[in-house]
């Protein structure tokens, strides 16, 4: 499930490149290592792992995409959702398009911005699930706990089978669920930790395609009804799997949890908790992230260019610049080429505050970096004044923007590096490093980048308006209005 915002680890995480795209640490985004441990993970010799269903955002489906062949795997299907329809939905639909491919496998269902630190107590877990679920159980991964957190829900097992599970050890027993808890205050945290009853509730699901179709059948009727409706007026293009725009628009917004999860204990569905001691983080605000990053002897995670000194327990992640920070403890700072965040740690969960009024305000930094992904490549704003506006673009080998025309501004283009194909009007040609051309307002025109290597060109803008929408398309190779 690929399709958050991750508004809470913003100025890194915009709704254009939400968190589960981002690099926090290494070379791999989280969706590419939540993708890798599926299908390159340790599985029992008894299960054949399938292609991985994708259930993501419209807009970031060539993100997915480009992430995917970095790994080189072939997703079964990128489930695209017109809009946001909250967890429940996008389970449905990966559970439909399981089931249409004629067959009823077990799915594991996992949020794509997770993190695991030990792969092998992960895959030993998610076996010990597999095999419960293909007997008709619905499983969920429960976190052994350990620390009293007020930031995650809980899952109350069945007491005389829990002390089977406790964190010295995790059991193979599936557990029967007595009841899920909301997120607790500290007190009553600590009293969970205590008890041995209690696991974190991880969000990751093992079950029958068939299973939750039934159960969401009996508890949420007008969830599946609606599905349904828009999965049978879907269209496939490639990979990607589009269910019905107007109709998807009336499924109601609702929960995994909320919608079946905490309906089936004591019902006629089988819910068990198998316990997961693998070093897991939801990575839901700065702080998860300061917990699972390396840190020096004081405490302090850094990333990027950064200088720290007397200071604990900090994190400090720098993008484009040279942070430097003294006398700082348990706080956060976030640079990006465009935002600044600077956070009391214990209070990153209210980040999202920040989001809600610069959205309020109709800003851009909510939605997109400075820098900018497209299909064909990025774009990078470096400069902006009154009447002007300065981009550098890159286009990616055998790549193309789409043939267009502005109304209300020129372009001059000039070529850094590698080879550019430039259609203006009816003429076509090929420029090369240090050459350079002229696109007159209201002219068709596109650029391509007929060679091997990656096309970089500095472009200038001049006109009395510079927005993005500022776009007439003609022709577009990724299918874009």
């Amino acid at each position: 499930m690929a399709g958050g915002s991750g508004t809470r680890l913003w100025p890194l995480s915009r709704a254009g490149f939400p968190k589960q795209f981002l690099v926090l640490s290494g070379i791999h985004s989280l969706f590419q290592l939540a993708t890798a441990r599926l299908t390159q993970g340790e599985w029992s010799p008894s299960w054949s792992v399938a292609a991985p269903l994708i259930v993501g955002n419209e807009e970031h489906r060539f993100l997915i995409l480009d992430q995917l062949r970095d790994m080189k795997t072939d997703p079964g299907a990128v489930l695209l959702e017109p809009m946001g329809r909250n967890t429940a939905a996008a389970l449905t639909l990966a559970a439909l398009q399981a089931v249409a491919l004629g067959d009823d496998p077990v799915l594991v269902v996992t949020p794509a911005d997770q993190t695991v630190t030990d792969p092998q107590a992960f895959a030993q877990s998610l076996n010990r699930a597999v095999a419960a679920a293909a007997k008709g159980s619905i499983i969920i991964l429960g976190v052994t706990p350990d620390r009293p957190e007020t930031g995650y829900g809980y899952i109350r097992c069945v007491a005389e089978e829990a002390a089977e599970a406790s964190p010295e050890g995790a059991s193979s027993a599936a557990t029967p669920v007595a009841e899920f808890v909301e997120k607790p205050d500290l007190a009553t945290a600590q009293r969970y930790l205590e008890s041995g009853h209690y696991s974190w509730n991880s969000g990751l699901f093992v079950l029958k395609a068939s299973v939750w179709l039934a159960a969401l059948a009996q508890f949420r009727p007008d969830i599946l009804q609606a599905c349904e409706a828009a999965w049978a007026l879907r269209q496939t293009d490639g990979p990607f799997v589009r269910p019905d725009r107007e109709a998807f628009a009336l499924v109601p917004s609702e929960s995994v949890d909320y919608a079946v999860m905490e309906r089936c204990p004591g019902s006629a569905f089988d819910i068990r908790r198998v316990a997961l001691a693998a070093g897991w983080n939801d990575l839901g605000a700065w702080d998860a992230v300061w917990q699972v990053a390396d840190k020096d002897g004081d405490g302090n995670a850094v990333q990027g260019d950064v200088l720290v000194e007397d200071s604990r327990n900090t994190l400090v992640h720098a993008t484009s610049r040279l942070v430097s920070v003294i006398g700082l403890d348990d706080v956060v700072v976030v640079e990006t080429a465009d935002a600044v965040l600077v956070a009391d740690r214990a209070r990153s969960q209210e980040v999202k505050k920040i989001v809600t009024r610069l959205s309020a305000q109709d800003r851009g930094e909510p939605s997109l970096h400075r820098k900018v992904s497209r299909p064909w490549g990025w774009y990078d704003s470096i400069d902006a004044g009154p009447r002007f506006q300065v981009k550098r673009i890159l286009v990616k080998p055998g790549a193309s923007l789409s043939l267009q025309m502005h109304h209300h501004r020129a372009e001059h283009w000039v070529v850094v590096s590698g080879t550019a194909e430039v259609t203006c009007g009816e003429r076509k040609i090929l420029l090369t490093e240090n050459q350079s051309t002229y696109i007159p307002l209201g002219e068709v025109h596109r650029l391509s980048n007929p060679g091997r290597v990656p096309l970089e060109i500095i472009e200038v803008q001049s006109g009395s308006y510079l927005g993005e929408d500022d776009i007439t398309r003609f022709e577009d190779t990724y299918g874009r209005q």
